[in-house]
């Protein structure tokens, strides 16, 4: 049995549908999908109906991130947030344009019962961004911080490779986890189109969003898998490359 972390998405149903079939994915596998579903490309709607009628057949461990966040209270009480509506939002609302009331209502539960972050028996943590607490993310003070944090790749990428693991200097965040895997900041604002690893820390998000690639890992190996770029799948769209 393998354990295959995705990363973010953004409405590339293309994208998500090519890594899965090169990562040849079997019944017994685990699929762990960091967030951000929707916003970017115009398949948000069918990305998460995929993903649902996906998981009946294998495992899925879904985590949410704030794109999924917004989009929720859209489906909820019709409220557009404008910081969303210009970041994908207007893409994933015409994307549900022939959806009916109850297929919009099933999406609102997938979306409710979506997972703040997933810890697996081999103490590995997963989800969408970061946290801030000392003590862990279990610990962690404001929820939404595990979605919007930025700190804790930052942290990881400037830190000194010489601080040993006890020594007082390295971060107790870092102490908590064997490993901690998260997507949310685009490894291509790094000029990386591939995953990056930094001390514990491996950021699996390698911009689907704008013009990188959607990427599939096994955690256990490192082996990973890519998708075509995104524009080149969807040719005659912008996807969150309009700024």
């Amino acid at each position: 049995m393998r354990v295959l972390a995705i990363g973010d998405i953004h409405g590339g149903l293309k994208a998500l549908i090519q890594v899965l079939n090169k990562m040849e994915v079997k019944d017994e596998d685990t699929l762990i999908f960091m967030g951000d579903y929707v916003d970017g490309w115009s398949e948000s709607a069918q990305v998460v109906q995929f993903l649902m009628e996906l998981s009946k057949k294998i495992n899925c461990v879904f985590i949410k991130g704030n794109h999924d966040v917004w989009c929720e209270e859209w489906l909820r009480d019709g409220e557009v947030n404008m910081t969303w509506y210009i970041h994908g939002g207007k893409e994933t609302m015409e994307s549900y344009t022939g959806f009916t009331k109850e297929e919009k209502k099933a999406h609102l539960t997938f979306f409710e019962n979506l997972k703040m972050y997933h810890l697996d028996d081999k103490n590995r943590l997963f989800l969408h961004a970061g946290f801030t607490s000392m003590h862990g993310v279990e610990k962690e003070v404001f929820q939404t911080t595990l979605y919007f944090d930025r700190t804790l790749w930052e942290m990881a990428l400037t830190m000194d490779k010489r601080i040993e693991r006890d020594s007082e200097l390295y971060p107790n965040r870092l102490k908590h986890y064997t490993e901690i895997f998260i997507g949310h900041t685009p490894t291509t604002n790094f000029k990386c189109d591939v995953p990056m690893h930094a001390v514990n820390i491996w950021n699996i998000d390698t911009g689907a969003a704008f013009k990188g690639k959607l990427t599939g890992i096994d955690v256990d190996t490192k082996e990973f898998w890519q998708s075509d770029n995104l524009p080149s799948l969807y040719p005659d769209e912008m996807g969150r490359n309009k700024f």
